[in-house]
């Protein structure tokens, strides 16, 4: 075989194995929710890597005053200290979801017993601090390959992805982020933001101005997937 075919092969198949795991919305290891079209002009909001004791509960003040609940997908070992963040979360109606307990750079190469491990501590915490198990997980980087696939199954979870990345922990402009979201707006998105940014805060306030201008409405995960959690 000529040896250009064999190393365009090659590159193929390795493409496509890095979509696989780097593309939440690839479907090729895990089905996740990343968007619903058919729901209208409706996003949802999700936020990754808390709680922050600083900024989460600014996040958490101007989704109050916005009458918005939000999904925050929690790092375990963030939780010790910042209990009462999370209470106030489920008391206002927030979803909150499983983000790994450690966050580690090499979640994706663990083992299945230490993966699953890892999230059972993570969840553990949640169900300690609300009283309920979370069902709703979301992979450390958006990353997903074989072994995360088969602890997702045994743990039973939903996995929720997004259609919009805004970049906010690479970028600090928040004018870039926000014309970031715009462009890539559509019926049932969901958008993947951080509350452990120092400007999270004023990235919220921005973004919910562009959505009102754009005649937007903010709901639920639940809701714009329709299930019940």
């Amino acid at each position: 075989m000529n040896i250009w075919l064999i190393l365009i092969l090659v590159a193929g198949i390795s493409l496509f194995f890095f979509y696989a795991s780097y593309s939440m919305r690839s479907g090729v290891y895990i089905k996740t929710l990343n968007r619903n079209p058919k729901a209208g002009n409706v996003v949802a909001l999700t936020f990754d890597d808390g709680p922050d004791p600083v900024q989460t509960l600014k996040i958490l003040d101007i989704l109050k005053e916005h009458d918005i609940q939000a999904c925050f997908f929690s790092i375990g070992r963030k939780i010790t200290g910042n209990e009462d963040i999370i209470r106030r979360m489920k008391a206002e109606g927030h979803l909150v979801g499983n983000h790994s307990f450690a966050h580690s750079n090499k979640f994706p190469l663990y083992s299945l017993k230490r993966m699953i491990a890892d999230l059972k501590a993570c969840g553990d915490e949640l169900a300690r601090i609300t009283g309920c198990e979370t069902s709703l997980f979301r992979p450390p980087y958006g990353v997903s390959n074989p072994t995360i696939a088969r602890a997702v199954k045994k743990m039973k979870y939903t996995v929720i992805g997004w259609n919009i990345r805004t970049f906010d922990t690479c970028s600090g402009s928040i004018e870039k982020i926000v014309k970031r979201v715009d462009k890539k707006l559509s019926p049932g998105s969901v958008i993947l933001l951080h509350d452990t940014m120092d400007f999270s805060d004023i990235l919220l306030k921005s973004i919910l101005a562009m959505l009102k201008q754009r005649c937007y409405k903010v709901i639920s995960i639940d809701e714009l997937f329709n299930f019940n959690f």
